[in-house]
């Protein structure tokens, strides 16, 4: 069952959405407000709207949701798809008038016979945690190289998440970064996956490693930054 897509068609549907738990590895259950899904371009934060302002050419928005930044590219002019792992949200962003969307998991997708490549992907709220781990970040960086330009770019933000360990030890397996989550909504459980949230120093070193240059374009008072990657000359 895709928990998240049905808190997804409940906001859209008939909001409010009841809670929507998320349950991590790390602390307690945390409640995520459904509406934040559906925000416009007023009342997204700066960080979200320098990432939407480097937007260029040809641009996939992974992770899209409901299609919130994607719906504000489109305005723009830009030739924006959004892609999402979640039939529900793919459903929903047509239905709120995002002209190319469609449903698919960035981490194996090809591009289509005859079809140009993408100028920019764009992952929105820490979306490239998709990819789960240390290992994961790497494989993707070396795969997405077939799905843009020369002159392509990737733009998402992240965090540092070393503040969770200020009065506990870091783990001693694995990188400290990398966690699981699963919803929980109307009672109803899904599924644990593993996301990873990158800081700085290991995203240019793990980017330098595969191939590309890094640069941090904005950081935020919350641990979070902008970074915007592109092929290493």
């Amino acid at each position: 069952m895709d928990v998240f897509g049905e808190a997804l068609k409940d906001q859209f549907l008939k909001p409010p959405a009841e809670t929507l738990w998320v349950h991590n590895s790390y602390d307690e259950p945390e409640e995520m407000p459904v509406d934040i899904y559906f925000r416009d371009e007023n009342e997204m934060p700066e960080l979200e709207l320098k990432a939407l302002d480097l937007c260029k050419g040809k641009v996939l928005d992974v992770g899209a949701g409901v299609g919130s930044h994607a719906l504000v590219l489109q305005k723009r002019g830009l030739d924006i798809t959004g892609m999402d792992i979640s039939a529900s949200a793919v459903t929903i962003m047509k239905q709120r008038g995002l002209k190319q969307a469609m449903e698919g998991n960035i981490l194996t997708y090809k591009i289509p016979e005859g079809d140009k490549k993408y100028d920019t992907l764009l992952f929105m709220m820490n979306g490239i945690g998709l990819t789960g781990s240390i290992p994961g970040l790497k494989a993707f960086l070396k795969h997405v190289k077939s799905l843009i330009n020369k002159d392509g770019q990737l733009v998402f933000d992240s965090s540092d998440l070393s503040y969770l360990y200020l009065e506990i030890p870091f783990p001693e397996n694995g990188y400290f970064g990398e966690v699981s989550f699963r919803y929980e909504y109307k009672s109803v459980k899904g599924k644990w996956f593993k996301w990873i949230y990158v800081d700085q120093k290991t995203l240019i070193d793990i980017a330098k490693q595969t191939g590309w240059h890094t640069e941090i374009i904005m950081e935020d008072d919350s641990d979070q930054y902008l970074a915007r990657l592109t092929l290493a000359k």
